[in-house]
């Protein structure tokens, strides 16, 4: 866009992290004595609730080799929302050092913050097994979690990313006679606070063709009564100011005063 091509993968980095967080979720059977009998993971797969309803009444008796074997669980993104109360000034810049040219950084404008709203969706074929899943969600979320991702790792910056837990309700779908094979789905919908990148920029390339990094400043001060018509041959500079930064043995600025010469 805009005469430039990048691509950051921050929504895939975003969907990552939210599959990751319930990718590995087990559920424990036991008998009548409360002992443990079956222990089993729950899968997890990138999809619409209604991808799956339709697997189950294709199929509700769920005998044949590729039926959808329950519990299991299904997300996907459900809406982008702008969020302007975490706005940051639009020309603020986070600046990085190239480290293979060091008269060359590169640059990128603040990031624009929008909101994510995933859905979880848990489908079980019995309440126990639906609250085992939910007993296991709910206490890490008071209401959000944050995690710290790395995002923009081409900037060195890792940010933290809360996920809030906004609603769940429950749902018992089923048709026809109660000896129909019923499905009983959990939703949870969550908002993930991200934000979307620019493109990385660059001041510098090292050779002083393309606005290196200024290291010397000549000022030379010429008092006038005419400020429009004073040039550097009718006016004889009164005074001239030197802005030299600390500079090592190899010529680069340095702010530490033990290795400037």
């Amino acid at each position: 866009m805009f005469g430039q091509v990048w691509n950051h993968g921050s929504i895939r980095k975003y969907v990552v992290f939210f599959g990751t967080l319930f990718a590995d979720m087990y559920i424990q059977r036991e008998d009548k004595t409360g002992t443990p009998i079956e222990t089993m993971k729950v899968p997890l797969n990138y999809g619409p609730r209604d991808k799956f309803l339709a697997r189950l009444e294709g199929n509700p008796t769920l005998t044949k080799p590729i039926a959808i074997t329950l519990p299991r669980m299904a997300f996907e993104i459900t809406n982008y929302q702008y969020d302007s109360s975490r706005k940051l000034t639009t020309i603020g810049k986070t600046s990085l050092q190239n480290p293979n040219k060091p008269n060359s950084k590169n640059y990128q404008y603040n990031p624009v913050p929008w909101d994510i709203e995933f859905s979880l969706y848990i489908m079980v074929k019995n309440a126990e097994d639906g609250t085992r899943i939910v007993e296991q969600i709910l206490p890490f979320f008071a209401p959000d979690f944050t995690a710290t991702l790395n995002i923009n790792p081409d900037m060195g910056i890792k940010y933290d990313v809360p996920l809030v837990l906004n609603s769940m309700q429950c749902e018992d779908t089923y048709e026809g006679n109660f000896e129909t094979r019923r499905a009983i789905i959990w939703t949870l919908t969550f908002t993930l606070k991200g934000y979307v990148f620019g493109p990385n920029k660059r001041i510098g390339s090292g050779n002083g063709t393309d606005g290196g990094i200024i290291k010397y400043v000549d000022v030379n001060v010429r008092p006038t009564a005419n400020v429009e018509t004073a040039t550097t041959t009718n006016t004889a500079a009164t005074e001239i100011v030197h802005v030299y930064p600390g500079l090592t043995v190899d010529g680069e600025p340095s702010q530490d005063p033990n290795n400037t010469i």
